[in-house]
């Protein structure tokens, strides 16, 4: 099977990126609610290790990851950053419990974690700050002839 075609997969793409992206920042608010000092007390009593550089690298990474994805800016490096922190949370928070989310389970872990390696190995698409970026980036002679970089 082929996947979809262009105008499709584009709006596929931003489709996920808001959902992913909404979420994350979701959950990054979420943890700014109780305070840093909240998530670094909480991160040391599940024992992570160095809990306050952590806290506030998945508060960074979910606010800002979340906002880039939504963007569809630094897409690749921004979806890789929450794939480094989802496995974090399995592996501090989940590991060994069943998958279903309302059980303290992994399942919301992975499919954010599936979700930023998807868009960090597709990129954003079409609808993005990247895209407007790479387009932008074309020199005036190959633009006018219609040649793209790399072709």
């Amino acid at each position: 099977m082929r996947p979809l075609p262009a105008p499709l997969s584009d709006i596929a793409l931003l489709l996920v990126r808001l959902l992913v992206g909404v979420v994350l920042v979701a959950h990054g608010l979420q943890k700014l609610s109780g305070g840093v000092g909240g998530v670094v007390s909480s991160f040391a009593g599940m024992g992570i290790p160095l809990p306050t550089v952590s806290a506030l690298f998945v508060i960074a990474a979910e606010l800002g990851g979340g906002l880039l994805l939504i963007a569809g800016a630094a897409t690749t490096v921004a979806g890789l950053v929450v794939v480094v922190a989802m496995a974090g949370a399995y592996l501090f928070a989940h590991v060994g419990l069943n998958p279903f989310v309302d059980s303290g389970g992994w399942e919301l872990v992975g499919v954010i974690a599936a979700g930023g390696l998807a868009l960090a190995a597709t990129g954003p698409g079409r609808f993005s700050v990247d895209a407007l970026v790479a387009g932008r980036r074309r020199t005036p002679a190959r633009h006018a002839v219609g040649v793209s970089a790399g072709e």
